[in-house]
């Protein structure tokens, strides 16, 4: 939803929008009807997302991801996810699970690979393979306290796609780039969202 063509659906007069059959396994009936209804009801596009997250041991920690609000209202997924982060034993961990900067680079795959979906299920292209790979450099100098000229965080950040699908290279480049566009992940990546850090002890 937060990754839809606004922009195209909206140059066309709500009489004239007839959603795609669904494909690439999204409901777009469904999808240009939350975008009508959202853009009638902008309230209605306010959601705040949740994670609670504990320590284990070391450096290995558990989020739980269950319930969420938005569209007026709370919500629960289907199931409680759980995520494990942990650091491998390079790097004095255990290796209970992926680093929590490799799912900063997960989240921002995940979050493309949704949009070019949903987009060209919007546009009624059908697709056949969608795959990435993705890559952050980082110097631990930074983490380590070893310099105070060296950030924290990934210096840099690649992602290539492979897309096939019943549409011209030029169209699923152009399907790609509204992806990038709308992405959540992408926008926070590269404009920043401000982060309190609160404590109870």
């Amino acid at each position: 939803m937060t990754q839809m063509t606004m922009e195209t659906t909206a140059k066309m007069d709500k009489t004239e929008r007839k959603a795609p059959e669904p494909i690439n396994g999204v409901d777009t009936p469904t999808l240009f009807a939350t975008i009508n209804a959202v853009g009638g009801q902008p309230e209605l596009a306010q959601f705040q997302f949740r994670a609670q997250s504990r320590w284990v041991d070391g450096t290995h920690s558990r989020s739980t991801m269950s319930g969420f609000s938005g569209a007026g209202g709370e919500h629960v997924h289907a199931a409680v996810f759980k995520a494990d982060a942990d650091h491998p034993a390079v790097l004095c961990g255990a290796d209970n699970g992926p680093t929590p900067v490799e799912y900063v680079l997960h989240a921002l795959a995940a979050c493309l690979t949704a949009g070019i979906a949903n987009i060209a299920a919007a546009r009624g292209v059908r697709l056949r393979s969608v795959e990435s790979s993705v890559e952050g450099d980082i110097d631990l100098r930074g983490i380590l306290g070893l310099s105070d000229e060296v950030r924290n965080g990934f210096q840099a950040i690649r992602i290539r796609f492979s897309v096939e699908g019943d549409a011209s290279p030029q169209k699923l480049r152009e399907i790609v780039e509204q992806s990038r566009k709308r992405s959540a992940v992408f926008d926070i990546l590269t404009n920043g969202v401000p982060v309190e850090v609160m404590v109870d002890a």
